[in-house]
């Protein structure tokens, strides 16, 4: 009999990581980290040994899902790594990234507590440089869209598009059990079919169990035309009484999405005077990612990257790398467009702005990607009228925009639509969403599919 137990990811919307038993074979699918109220999760054993993991298999390349990889690897795991292409890319940007963040706080933190006397209240960091590196030297099986993966002689795994970043992935886990052919199919991060830098997510066939993300199960997103209006209209605004537009934005995918709308409205002359600056280094490397796999855009982005025509690219860009590039911003006092990590201001250069801009009324943040529980980007999205950043406490005095419809993530009725398409589904499960959402969700499920359906519980074993 097979088994699946969530050591994340389970009523929460990060730390995905799912492990799956089939007989003496074991797989993980995701090794992702905790953020906002559950980051002290991080520092905790992972609830299983490292050492007895055969395959990883890795959806995509956002931290909730692949953050604490070096540290499995760190404490034993051996076993060989599935994943796409892009997803390996990403993943070597991202960790090399959060090892760096991580070690940086962790000196500060240590310096401020031996002031103190205090020192050993201050957590190592989960992993270094060394151990980013240490996780590319692992065995790895390229995956590749709608192509079997042997495993073992009856265990295969099919990657099939997930339309939610660059690479990203549903995984099919076809196994046999007690003489019967089975599958079990795991939703990563599921996106929806009309995306504007890559291809939309695509259906799956059939399935017997399916365990599904929730993280939206209790709304529907505005349509996209009309948040891309809503963003047009309040950059417009606020560049038109000389404000500065403020733009957290996360380095995958939804900043790639902000650079072609600010290019088209740089194209249609509504950036008149305007200067756009992508202040992070993460993000300007990821874009550069983007570039090097030109047929996972969609069509209009392929035939211009393969033309040569650089789709995030036009004249008023700035890609500011260093420290010293970012400071100069803020020389510019009216009609800077900021985009800046990171996405739920737990950090990076966006703290930097909210200080010279947050306080200013002529100015605007846009948010345009979920915030978790506990962020400073979900205190401001609240309502929050003052927050404290790097210590200071600043007044949130600029217009706050919430502009949920350009989310990775499918909506309800996206999600409702994918899990519709799958025949022989007799089991549903729900992961990768807060408890009360997903709870919302599970009665939406059997209200209109009448399908069994259950909300996973940390470390709970589920029999499939």
């Amino acid at each position: 009999m097979a088994t699946v137990t969530s050591y994340g990811a389970a009523q929460m919307v990060t730390g995905s990581c799912h492990l799956l038993e089939i007989g003496n074979i074991h797989i993980l699918i995701d090794c992702g980290m905790f953020q906002g109220n559950a980051d002290h999760k991080n520092i905790e054993p992972f609830g299983f040994n490292p050492k007895d993991i055969d395959f990883l298999i890795l959806t995509h390349g956002h931290l909730d899902h692949i953050g604490r990889v070096p540290k499995l690897v760190k404490e034993g795991f051996n076993g060989i790594i599935v994943a796409t292409k892009a997803t390996i890319d990403i993943a070597s940007i991202m960790l090399l990234d959060a090892a760096k963040i991580q070690n940086e706080e962790y000196k500060t933190l240590y310096k401020k507590a031996k002031r103190r006397g205090a020192e050993a209240t201050v957590s190592e960091p989960l992993y270094d440089l060394d151990d980013v590196s240490d996780t590319f030297k692992r065995r790895r099986k390229p995956a590749y869209y709608n192509k079997k993966i042997k495993l073992t002689d009856t265990i295969f795994v099919t990657f099939k598009e997930a339309g939610h970043i660059l690479g990203a992935a549903f995984i099919e886990v076809d196994y046999h059990d007690e003489g019967m052919q089975k599958r079990v199919v795991f939703s990563g991060d599921i996106g929806n079919k009309e995306r504007i830098v890559i291809d939309g997510l695509v259906y799956g066939t059939k399935t017997n169990v399916l365990f599904v993300e929730s993280t939206y199960g209790d709304r529907v997103h505005r349509d996209l035309d009309e948040s891309i209006a809503e963003f047009r209209d309040a950059v417009i605004e606020t560049t038109k009484r000389g404000g500065n537009v403020m733009i957290p934005s996360f380095a995958l995918e939804r900043t790639q999405e902000i650079l072609i709308l600010l290019k088209q409205m740089f194209e249609e002359g509504l950036l008149e005077a305007c200067k756009v600056f992508l202040d992070s280094p993460l993000a300007i490397k990821a874009t550069n990612l983007y570039k090097q796999h030109p047929k996972l855009l969609n069509e209009e982005h392929e035939i211009n990257s393969i033309l040569g025509n650089n789709p995030f690219a036009f004249d008023i860009l700035k890609l500011t790398q260093t420290p010293s590039q970012s400071i100069s911003i803020n020389a510019v006092k009216r009609r800077a467009i900021i985009i800046a990590g990171s996405g739920m201001c737990t950090g990076g250069r966006i703290l930097h702005h909210f200080k010279h801009r947050l306080w200013d009324e002529k100015n605007s943040l846009i948010f345009v990607g979920y915030q978790v529980g506990g962020t400073l980007g979900r205190k401001i999205v609240d309502g929050a009228e003052f927050v404290y950043v790097r210590g200071e406490k600043i007044a949130v005095k600029a217009k706050i925009y919430t502009i949920n419809g350009f989310s990775a993530h499918g909506d309800r009725e996206d999600i409702i639509d994918w899990i519709e398409h799958f025949e022989g589904l007799e089991n549903i499960y729900l992961i990768h969403g807060e408890e009360d959402k997903a709870k919302i969700f599970r009665e939406t499920i059997i209200e209109r599919l009448h399908i069994k359906t259950h909300v996973v519980k940390e470390r709970e074993h589920i029999h499939i």
